[in-house]
């Protein structure tokens, strides 16, 4: 793939296109091709060119509930849940032969590798998962007239060469020119009793009980950005939003995404035919951002390198 355009500027030269920078940067990398996108056009688009294909569709309120290898692929059975003329919620049970699976799931992505691991005697040892919130904070006031460009803070990256949890604290612009700080970090787990690895299956969704954004996270947003835009005030921040990010590996334990594993449904079919044979899983994992907008270069990834060609 072509290497993406970057230019590294002293601070004084990008304090000419940023002119509320700090005088304390000394040099920063311009990346001329960076932006932002409608992420709910995208996906409307996405959904379009799928419908109208000649066999794709999408198929909304459906659960995937089990995977089973085969010799020929793997068997995905889904629970769809649709309302009935009664008000009562009716749960229908398919199950569709596939000769991939692609396993793109986000945040519940090891769980479903995990469970086929788990088949295997002796077990494969689980795929880890931790979770961070981060939260974005709207800002409205001064320090900030000038920007024009997304900007990134350096990520502290403590003792480690690649120490650091997140890409720090930046700031971003949408389609409308406002302005928002984010994210932070925070890790999250199921409860103070249990570990921060989420390994039961009960668990999985306990971080959509963090989903609410908290005037708590303001100061410490507020005093990271600062030391690159010293202008901005502590009153024209506001909680707006938050997110989980699947981590890979725990705090403190440096960074790693965008992990792509393949399996074969043979290595789980007991001997009956070679483990590099049958049907193909790619498990896309540790997709945080910029997953969204990396999302078609990763499929083009998946489709032109990782696929095998009919």
């Amino acid at each position: 793939m072509p290497a993406v355009p970057a230019k590294l500027l002293t601070g004084d030269e990008a304090r000419e296109l940023e002119p509320d920078l700090s005088r304390d940067i000394t040099s920063a990398l311009l990346s001329s091709e960076t932006g932002i996108i409608d992420s709910h056009t995208f996906m409307e688009s996405l959904e379009r060119d799928i419908s109208e294909s000649e066999s794709g569709s999408v198929v909304c309120g459906t659960n995937v509930v089990r995977v089973d290898p085969v010799k020929d692929g793997w068997v995905v059975q889904m629970n769809t849940t649709s309302q009935g003329s009664s008000g009562r919620d009716s749960v229908e049970t398919n199950s569709v032969l596939a000769k991939a699976v692609i396993n793109s799931s986000g945040l519940s992505g090891p769980f479903i590798l995990n469970s086929l691991r788990s088949l295997l005697k002796p077990p494969l040892a689980p795929v880890p998962i931790w979770y961070a919130k981060g939260s974005y904070a709207s800002y409205h006031g001064p320090g900030v007239p000038k920007v024009k460009h997304l900007i990134y803070p350096v990520p502290e990256t403590g003792t480690k060469q690649h120490g650091f949890a997140g890409l720090g604290t930046h700031l971003t612009l949408d389609l409308g020119g406002n302005i928002k700080f984010g994210p932070d970090i925070e890790w999250i787990e199921p409860n103070a009793q249990d570990s921060s690895m989420v390994s039961n299956e009960e668990a999985v969704d306990f971080w959509m009980n963090h989903l609410v954004a908290s005037s708590e996270k303001v100061p410490s947003m507020f005093a990271s950005v600062r030391r690159y835009l010293p202008g901005i005030s502590l009153d024209g921040l506001q909680p707006d939003y938050t997110g989980i990010r699947p981590k890979l590996g725990p705090p403190g334990d440096g960074f790693q995404d965008f992990v792509f594993i393949e399996e074969r449904s043979g290595k789980y079919m007991g001997g009956s035919i070679p483990s590099d044979a049958g049907g193909i899983m790619i498990n896309l994992l540790g997709i945080e951002s910029p997953g969204l907008t990396s999302s078609l270069a990763i499929a083009e990834m998946v489709e032109s390198e990782l696929l095998p060609k009919q």
